[in-house]
């Protein structure tokens, strides 16, 4: 069951990155899906695993955009085996709901599209507005809707995944990839090559209408009812002049409506052929075995009649600068965005070097901006690669009185002195010894590592993780001078201006401190949780804080703070339901719950109440061989123990995750 709040922070930290050198082995298919293993043992007995379609949001057209985003959520359905109890009634639904909304897209989009255009209607779409016949189509169409629920199972896959072990199953979706993950045992992974396989040989698009409505809600948590969320569409759409970024990820809504059947399916045939993919296995197995086992599973998928199409479309040359000005409900933001480079390019590295003199508390931002005007809580600079085009973006939050203006006029001083005075040894000494501890962070976990190797493969190549560390490291005073002058120009900048309205709620002074570009994710993630059941915030919860750890640096505040809205989102479910005094049974005895402070655990928090006394114990006398250890050994510990755990009884996995939980406390004190 894919679980949109971990994917939308997920998504967050999937950026390129500096990483040590890693030795994978790849091959290719005969029919042309390619894979990346990796063989390390520091996480025993256990394996990250995913498989990167590389298709999003540019390679859409206008009509169809979101379906990228729309097949993500659409591959968790099941196939012809998995996900229903009766496959025959199963495809005969699938055909009749097909056939009756295929017949009312044939009355919208002509007679409902004529109305509206003469001004008779004011959407086409809107069940209000609906014709007789289309009312009729309409009913029947939820009443086959209904009825096929008697023969779905629901979220068949992801409890086969469940049962054996597994922990994480997941997805995303970009501009550039779709990515399909997950986390299991090594001894099951004849089960993920049977199971990932199966869903691209024989995958069933049921629910396909329902499952549009889903995305509808998503759309609206996400965007419709974020503070910015249809301003940075708009603006977006004013910053791509041609480019297919142009438009969201989740897609218009008009087009989200529009998708078909058989569109849909022609659209899988070209882009989820085994030429468009790439599988990543990360962690401690076997080679051969495992090689086979692909071999088996995966070679039996049939290739493609023909490659998928290019993306020819490249961004002109901005000539003029462009601005937009916005009325929001949230503290008053200020974006200047300039167009740079793809992900693969040259000047990417001095320009990531250059993010790194401005961002962080010791960088220029916040020294000038925060600490020194003290007209921001927040400021940025962020480079996105993306696979065909690129852009480099300042942003930040006002403080006070302050308005987006001052902190815009102040960035044009920040980028002026950039272009006219190298930056000092001192400085330039500082970003790159951060790369360095990023190389040896990013090693840390199999389950990043796996997403870097598979990300990176889908932009230009998987080799960037290697070549990155010396190329960032070798950069140049110059090369930073270069670059600045090169794309931070007036003529090729975007300016969005967002200032607050009057009666916008209190800003979260701990919100405020995080760049616009997380603010904006946080806020989307704080929206869904307020739909998520219990059981789904529960998982959220343990899929967050295993990662949290082996995270990037610069995102390890972000996790804190969701972690944080997760407890207390918990807690108030949890008093919801009365469930103040809970008491664990174990056999003829009631044993209180332990009494601890829920916001001291960054694990699950059902694992620590259900610590029975001897539990404690147990856990105590483990944490003591742990005392006096230095910070690098506790991230060693404790990312063998987080690749221990699956491998671990049930009946003992509460004692692990409580001392997971101790050692996330002692190591974040550390660092500190």
């Amino acid at each position: 069951m894919k679980n949109l709040l971990f994917s939308t922070i997920l998504f967050l930290v999937v950026v390129p990155c500096a990483s040590a050198q890693v030795q994978p082995t790849v091959f290719t298919l005969e029919n042309g899906m390619k894979f990346i293993l990796l063989e390390r043992g520091e996480e025993k007995n256990s394996v990250a695993v995913g498989w990167v379609a590389k298709v999003g949001s540019v390679n859409e057209r206008p009509g169809i955009t979101g379906i990228s985003h729309f097949f993500e959520h659409l591959m968790f359905k099941g196939t012809n085996k998995i996900g229903t109890n009766n496959p025959v009634k199963d495809l005969e639904f699938i055909d009749a709901e097909s056939s009756v909304r295929n017949h009312m897209l044939s009355i919208i989009w002509t007679e409902q599209y004529d109305k509206f255009r003469r001004g008779e209607i004011n959407d086409p779409w809107d069940e209000k507005n609906d014709t007789p016949q289309l009312a009729s189509l309409r009913v029947e169409l939820k009443k086959l809707m209904e009825d096929h629920q008697g023969v779905v199972v629901k979220n068949e896959l992801d409890t086969l995944y469940q049962g054996e072990g597994a922990v994480g199953m997941n997805a995303f979706t970009s501009e550039d990839v779709t990515f399909y993950i997950n986390q299991l045992p090594a001894n099951k992974l004849e089960l993920w090559c049977w199971l990932e396989s199966d869903r691209l040989a024989n995958s069933v698009f049921r629910e396909f209408f329902s499952e549009r409505d889903v995305v509808h809600e998503e759309r609206r948590m996400r965007t419709d009812s974020t503070p910015t969320g249809v301003f940075q569409e708009q603006f977006n759409s004013m910053f791509w002049q041609a480019s297919p970024y142009s438009w969201p990820v989740i897609g218009w809504p008009s087009d989200l409506n529009s998708y078909t059947l058989e569109g849909a399916q022609s659209y899988f045939d070209t882009y989820y052929q085994p030429s468009n993919l790439v599988g990543v296995i990360v962690g401690d197995f076997n080679l051969e075995k495992t090689k086979a086992m692909i071999v088996e599973y995966f070679g039996a998928l049939e290739p493609g009649l023909t490659p998928p199409p290019a993306v020819p479309t490249i961004e002109p040359s901005q000539r003029a600068p462009q601005r937009m000005v916005a009325v929001v409900d949230a503290q008053s933001e200020v974006e200047v965005r300039y167009h740079a480079v793809p992900a693969s390019h040259k000047d990417g590295f001095a320009l990531e070097i250059m993010a790194g003199v401005l961002n962080g508390k010791t960088g220029r931002l916040y020294k000038s901006m925060v600490e020194g005007s003290k007209i921001a809580t927040g400021v940025s600079f962020r480079v996105d690669g993306k696979k065909y085009a690129g852009a480099v973006s300042f942003s930040g939050t006002v403080k006070g009185d302050a308005t987006p203006e001052e902190l815009e006029q102040q960035w044009y001083k920040i980028a002026t002195r950039l272009q006219q005075e190298p930056v000092s040894d001192k400085e330039l000494q500082k970003v790159k010894n951060n790369v360095i501890a990023d190389q040896y962070r990013q090693l840390q976990s199999n389950f990043y590592l796996m997403i870097q190797l598979g990300y990176m493969e889908a932009l230009g190549g998987w080799e960037y993780i290697n070549e990155s560390g010396d190329r960032l490291l070798a950069v140049t005073p110059e090369e930073i001078m270069g670059v600045a002058n090169a794309y931070l120009q007036t003529n090729n900048s975007s300016v969005a201006i967002y200032n607050r309205s009057e009666d916008a709620p209190e800003v979260d002074d701990e919100l405020a401190e995080f760049s616009p570009q997380v603010r904006a994710m946080i806020t989307q993630a704080l929206i869904e949780l307020g739909s998520i059941p219990m059981d789904e915030l529960m998982v959220a919860k343990k899929q967050m804080s295993m990662q949290s750890a082996t995270v990037p640096e610069e995102m390890r505040p972000m996790f804190g703070y969701l972690l944080k809205k997760l407890d207390e989102r918990i807690q108030e479910l949890s008093d919801s339901e009365s469930q103040d005094d809970i008491e664990v049974s174990t056999g003829d005895a009631n044993i209180d719950v332990i009494d601890a402070p829920i916001e001291t655990f960054v694990t699950q928090p059902a694992a620590v109440l259900q610590l029975t006394p001897n539990q404690m114990a147990q856990a105590n006398e483990f944490l003591i061989n742990f005392e006096n250890k230095t910070l690098g050994d506790l991230v060693q510990i404790y990312a063998a123990l987080q690749g221990a755990i699956i491998a671990v009884p049930e009946d003992e996995r509460p004692i692990l995750e409580f001392v997971l939980a101790r050692l996330a406390v002692q190591i974040a004190e550390l660092e500190q």
